[in-house]
């Protein structure tokens, strides 16, 4: 392997995640041929030494000490963490210490990829160095690119159905969709789809908020009234179901206001709303016009006070919204 592996990037959990492969990497490199890996080949003797500090609480000249051989063998595996927050000094010993790598030393790195000591960034570079990048996993379609990735390290295929539902469930914590993978994967068998998902996360893939919202919009008025029931047995709060349907509403009228012509990447930031949700409005939109999306506003502003204080049932509030929404939209 490299003697510097460097992990750009702010996504927490894919930082820590390729860290802890590259210190399982590195100690399986130096360490005695006995098979073992990890933590476990650390722990024998001879095994390289693992050091893991942060760069703000470094002082000058400790990096050298970390990194220097040992008189019992075995190297070392020096594991450096936001380097970006490095003063003058340790950057230039680390900037040193990466162009000429000591015997047996291998240098595990992770920096923000900021703004922040960028020039470091820079110096690090080289032949010797190993980037892996790990950029944030902001957008919807790439939550759902990393859930397929999730599965496929699993040894699983999930439809496109499944993954969907897995991020409604779940939410959008990498950590928490990861371990959420590994479960579906461990307690299942076949292909993962969207009632497996459902079935395993007893009703919280089919019963959120914004479930609630595009079954009402969509003029599914039993659909939507169960999954209503459904959100608030499990414990969904009314609040969020409100805000949910006042979004929803508010989506309506933005797409509705909107040219059809223009690509859905074009009107993205001029509405506020990602490209994926702007074809989703654009499917829901038949049936709807401007006095009836106006009625359906009405209806939501009425609940939410009713939700926040006003009236005596939250539920019956955001029952008789959800059948006024419907009855907003025009058959057909």
């Amino acid at each position: 392997m490299a003697p510097v592996t460097l992990i750009v990037g702010e996504e927490e959990f894919l930082v820590e995640r390729a860290a802890r492969a590259a210190v399982a990497q590195a100690v399986a490199a130096l360490g005695p041929e006995t098979g073992a890996e990890g933590a476990a080949a650390a722990a024998m003797p001879g095994s390289p030494d693992v050091h893991d500090v942060r760069a703000a609480d470094l002082s000058p000249g400790e990096l050298s000490a970390l990194s220097a051989p040992s008189l019992f063998g075995g190297g070392c595996v020096v594991v450096v963490r936001s380097v970006q927050d490095a003063g003058s000094q340790i950057a230039a010993e680390l900037t040193r210490l990466v162009a000429d790598p000591p015997a047996d030393a291998v240098f595990v790195l992770t920096h923000s990829g900021g703004g922040r000591n960028k020039a470091l960034l820079s110096s690090l570079a080289g032949g010797q160095v190993s980037r892996i990048d790990c950029p944030t996993v902001k957008r919807f379609a790439e939550r759902l690119d990393f859930l397929r990735g999730e599965f496929a390290l699993a040894g699983r295929k999930a439809d496109q159905a499944a993954v969907t539902a897995l991020l409604d469930a779940v939410g959008t914590d990498l950590r928490e969709l990861a371990a959420a993978c590994s479960q579906l994967a461990a307690d299942t068998t076949g292909v993962i789809t969207r009632p497996v998902v459902a079935r395993y996360y007893r009703g919280r893939a089919e019963a959120t908020g914004f479930t609630v919202a595009d079954r009402a919009i969509e003029g599914k008025l039993s659909e939507a009234l169960e999954q209503l029931r459904w959100a608030l047995s499990t414990g969904v709060s009314p609040v969020l179901i409100s805000s949910a349907l006042a979004q929803g509403v508010r989506g309506l009228g933005r797409v509705a206001g909107a040219s059809r012509g223009r690509r859905a990447e074009a009107l993205a930031g001029e509405l506020g709303m990602p490209p994926w949700k702007i074809d989703q409005v654009r499917r829901q939109l038949p049936g709807w016009t401007a006095q009836g999306i106006a009625r359906a506003h009405a209806a939501v502003a009425h609940a939410d006070a009713q939700v926040k204080g006003e009236g005596a049932s939250a539920g019956y509030a955001l029952e008789r919204a959800i059948t006024e929404i419907v009855s907003c939209r025009s058959p057909g």
